[in-house]
């Protein structure tokens, strides 16, 4: 489970890198769903459907996919990778533990909470100081709360979906299938068929980005069938350091002290949790 959902994390980092590169943010969530749509048709036909108790759950988490993408590429437009990407991801771990207590009864030990605070805090002061020393807009900074928002209710609504689909990957490939179809559709709309033509040069680039996003949340779905909900969310959210590291080294942005400190709190929140 913990293999899985690092995994999980680096891929996640790595494809939100993408998403974050290319300029125009609706080609860019267009281009990185038909990845994924490429990628998960064949699940829809080769896996056991889920379960009828898990389509209440797949079809809200469609619905909040769908607000947590346009959340992410407008903080994305709006501030920069090393910053608005932690908040989003170091909202979600302390949110998921309290869902996961209140809906569905798992109460998180001693250890695992502390290991919970440890990442979280870690995380949320990796963007905190940059804000410090770089004051972005309120709205940069509602994006990016309203993202990780959006994260912990899907991550809950799929962790509880997922156990009662009786099939992980028919529940992975609908879910999938619904929430890309559906943002490409959109996308189309809102800027023509053209869209496609003038994306050609990094048609290639965006595609593996999907493939990226449908392999990461697929592993953290199947760790949500082998651990508690806000052990993989808190795990999970590791990707931050590679995303801090990827903004450091792909985009120039900075990583001073106060980061490695922040790096630091977030390995010894794993660490208290394996």
């Amino acid at each position: 489970m913990i293999v899985a959902t690092l995994l999980a994390a680096l891929l996640h980092a790595s494809w939100n890198a993408i998403a974050h590169w290319i300029p125009d943010k609706t080609t860019s969530v267009a281009i990185i769903s038909l990845g994924g749509l490429i990628c998960v048709t064949p699940l829809v036909f080769l896996a056991d459907p889920p379960a009828a108790a898990a389509w209440p759950y797949l079809i809200a988490s469609v619905v909040v996919h769908l607000a947590y993408n346009a959340l992410l590429m407008t903080s994305y437009r709006l501030g920069d990778l090393s910053q608005t990407y932690p908040l989003a991801r170091g909202t979600s771990p302390l949110v998921v533990t309290v869902l996961a207590a209140t809906l569905i009864g798992e109460t998180p030990s001693a250890r695992q909470l502390c290991g919970v605070l440890l990442i979280s805090a870690g995380l949320a002061s990796l963007v905190f100081w940059g804000y410090r020393e770089n004051p972005s807009r309120p709205a940069t900074i509602a994006a990016a709360v309203g993202t990780g928002l959006m994260i912990a209710a899907y991550t809950t609504i799929d962790g509880v979906g997922v156990r009662r689909a009786e099939s992980t990957l028919g529940y992975i490939g609908w879910l999938m299938l619904l929430e890309q179809v559906t943002i490409v559709a959109f996308a189309t709309v809102v800027r023509g068929r053209g869209m496609w033509v003038r994306s050609r040069p990094i048609w290639h680039i965006g595609l593996l980005g999907g493939a990226m996003a449908v392999l990461a949340y697929g592993l953290v779905l199947w760790a949500q069938t082998r651990g508690a909900l806000a052990d993989v969310a808190a795990l999970r959210e590791t990707s931050i350091i590679i995303g801090a590291l990827i903004g450091t080294i792909w985009f120039k942005e900075s990583f001073g002290a106060a980061r490695v400190l922040a790096t630091c709190a977030v390995f010894a929140g794993i660490a208290v949790m394996l």
